[in-house]
């Protein structure tokens, strides 16, 4: 398959008003100071080869995951759709659910965890309280145990809010560090510096048509994750 062709196949969604990609774990959405290829260059860079677009092409970034996840990423194609989604998402009708593979089991099987979140910006690491501190933002998500392995726990999560590296602080604090994740607590990384956790799910109102979208990322190229996706199908 070509570099063309495997960007092609990862295009989840697409209409004149957004597109929605399956994100590999390596790649980062926007320019950072990696100065790496962001996401949103190879996206503009299939709509201006795909429709003959001189000059910019105009992509909105309506959220970004972190560069070790991988799944579903939304992008708006016009000003009208980002100003739409964006207000979607402050008002919590953009609905997300991720894969996170865990090595221990979580006490109960489904819950709600609310924690308060505090950022530390040198380490680009957030920590997770019970009682709110200065500066800290309400977290909440729900979780279920949806399958095993002979070694490890696949969750389903719903994010309630949208905070910073809040599913992996969060699990962590619950004493179920994702799969690779060094940062929060897992005792070693991956081989290719992903994480197991894996935007799997979005739902939302389109932003400009009358219809419910729905979206499954289908998830990266491992055998753990195959090993979960085809228990969850039976």
């Amino acid at each position: 398959m070509t570099t063309a062709q495997s960007f092609i196949s990862r295009i989840l969604y697409e209409d004149n008003h957004i597109i929605i990609i399956n994100k590999l774990p390596s790649e980062i959405v926007q320019g950072d100071k990696t100065g790496d290829m962001p996401l949103s260059d190879l996206v503009k860079a299939y709509i201006a080869q795909k429709y003959g677009k001189p000059g910019n092409v105009f992509l909105g970034v309506v959220h970004r995951i972190d560069r070790p996840v991988s799944g579903a990423v939304i992008f708006a194609r016009t000003s009208k759709a980002l100003t739409r989604l964006n207000a979607m998402l402050q008002k919590r009708e953009l609905h997300k659910k991720y894969w996170a593979v865990v090595k221990n089991a979580p006490t109960e099987g489904s819950g709600t965890l609310v924690h308060h979140l505090q950022k530390n910006e040198k380490q680009n690491k957030s920590y997770a309280t019970k009682l709110p501190t200065p500066n800290s933002k309400k977290a909440e998500l729900n979780y279920s145990l949806i399958a095993q392995s002979r070694d490890y726990y696949l969750l389903e999560v719903e994010l309630i809010t949208g905070r910073h590296h809040q599913v992996r602080a969060q699990l962590a604090e619950m004493g179920c560090p994702i799969k690779g994740d060094l940062k929060y607590g897992f005792d070693r990384s991956n081989s290719d510096a992903s994480i197991h956790l894996h935007a799997r799910k979005l739902s939302f109102k389109h932003p400009v048509k009358d219809e419910i979208i729905e979206i499954i990322a289908p998830v990266p190229d491992d055998n753990l994750w195959r090993f979960f996706e085809g228990e969850t199908a039976k």
